[in-house]
């Protein structure tokens, strides 16, 4: 018996902060691409499909729109400048409700927290951000519990995590999650994923 392809999407937009997503992507697509008996792939969605400009001049082509883009089992929202102006876009932050409703898992990374918060996906819920947007998250809804200190918080059916490279720690979570910390483990192995700055 086959089974069935679970589906990871992560969200593209303009001005996304490349690493954000392409730092989760490395993590989770070498997976999916790897252990493809684990059953599972990974997507981007745009808004409207096609090409997408990121924060530092990065372009790349999206997967799918929203409109054409499969049933997913988790969803990944990246950050950056773009995140901006989502605070107030309601067609976007309805459409974040609506994910909330059919996908059993939603993943951000930096300000891709603040989308969440605006949306009323964290309310009393733990959550935290890229660091200078911490008060940012605490005004958007008081009643989250912003973890100031943490990598990434993982909330059962919501994990939010810092900036930037924190992305792809909460990648390695996920995947542990999803599978084994052994497969997290080949994986980080893999990508040479090992922090030791120089400064």
């Amino acid at each position: 018996m086959v089974q069935a392809v679970r589906t990871i999407g992560i969200v593209l937009f303009d001005d996304v902060e490349e690493l954000d997503a392409v730092g989760p992507w490395e993590v989770l697509s070498h997976w999916a691409r790897t252990y493809p008996d684990d059953g599972y792939r990974v997507v981007t969605l745009a808004p409207q499909g096609g090409e997408v400009r990121c924060a530092k001049g990065l372009t790349i082509v999206a997967d799918h729109s929203f409109d054409d883009a499969p049933s997913l089992d988790v969803l990944l929202y990246p950050g950056g400048r773009g995140t901006r102006a989502h605070l107030r876009d309601e067609q976007r932050l309805a459409w974040v409700r609506a994910q909330r409703e059919t996908v059993p898992l939603l993943t951000s990374v930096c300000t891709g927290s603040l989308v969440y918060a605006a949306a009323g996906v964290l309310r009393e819920r733990p959550a935290t951000t890229h660091w200078q947007s911490l008060e940012l998250l605490a005004d958007l809804d008081p009643t989250v519990e912003v973890r100031r200190d943490d990598r990434f918080v993982d909330d059962g059916d919501v994990i939010t995590s810092a900036g930037v490279s924190a992305g792809i720690d909460m990648a390695l979570h996920l995947l542990a999650r999803l599978v084994s910390e052994d497969r997290a483990r080949d994986v980080r192995r893999y990508i040479q994923y090992d922090p030791q700055p120089p400064v």
